[in-house]
């Protein structure tokens, strides 16, 4: 009797992506990128729009990634690795109109620079507040990141803000924007506080990151 293999199953997946993750290093100059054979998922997103959160969610490591209750704090490049050769990228948060402008300026050569010269950068996950998606910093990002033809996922967080009915329909009206400048970029919603939307994000890591899923 032959037994076909099972595919895994998404939480498997998570489990297998994100084991044994690690704070790698942290830098504030393009210059100062680590080297490594491995690859890279980006995570962007405009300050106190739940980047660190979704981080902290999806490796179940609830103080990975620093989650401050004053945006702007990040100001570099935060690096975690995998024991699968998977490093998670945290990049600062942009938008927060109290950063100085030296600052905001050095941010955003930065974040340009990394997003488009970076080749281990497999994909970008841009986060949004479901509440204030597409603004124009974010499309600023999308602007930086889609010619280099590679993957973008835009995760719609603090879904669990709005009830079901308006999430859907926010979560319809973004993409159907997305299709007119965007086609290749997919969209979801997500909340770290039920949480939800973890296993479809781990499939689509697992999908950029080669693997199974």
């Amino acid at each position: 009797m032959r037994f076909e293999a099972k595919k895994p199953n998404r939480r498997q997946i998570q489990m297998a992506l994100f084991q044994n993750v690690h704070f790698l290093t942290s830098v504030n100059n393009i210059q100062d990128l680590p080297i490594h054979s491995g690859i890279e998922i980006a995570f962007a997103g405009r300050s106190n729009a739940g980047k660190s959160s979704v981080i902290n969610t999806i490796t179940n490591k609830h103080r990975l990634a620093f989650v401050s209750k004053t945006p702007g704090r990040t100001q570099h490049i935060n690096f975690f690795r995998t024991d699968q050769h998977l490093h998670l990228v945290d990049l600062p948060g942009y938008g927060y109109a109290k950063v100085p402008e030296s600052i905001r300026h050095h941010w955003q050569i930065l974040l340009s620079e990394y997003l488009m010269t970076r080749t281990v950068l497999n994909g970008l996950i841009l986060i949004m507040d479901i509440r204030h998606p597409l603004k124009p910093l974010d499309l600023q990002m999308l602007d930086w990141f889609v010619p280099t033809e590679k993957d973008v996922h835009i995760l719609l967080t603090k879904a669990d803000k709005l009830s079901k009915l308006q999430a859907k329909a926010a979560l319809i009206e973004v993409s159907s924007a997305l299709k007119k400048t965007y086609p290749r970029v997919s969209v979801q919603l997500f909340s770290s506080l039920t949480p939800f939307g973890i296993d479809e994000l781990a499939a689509v890591i697992d999908r950029w990151t080669g693997g199974t899923g």
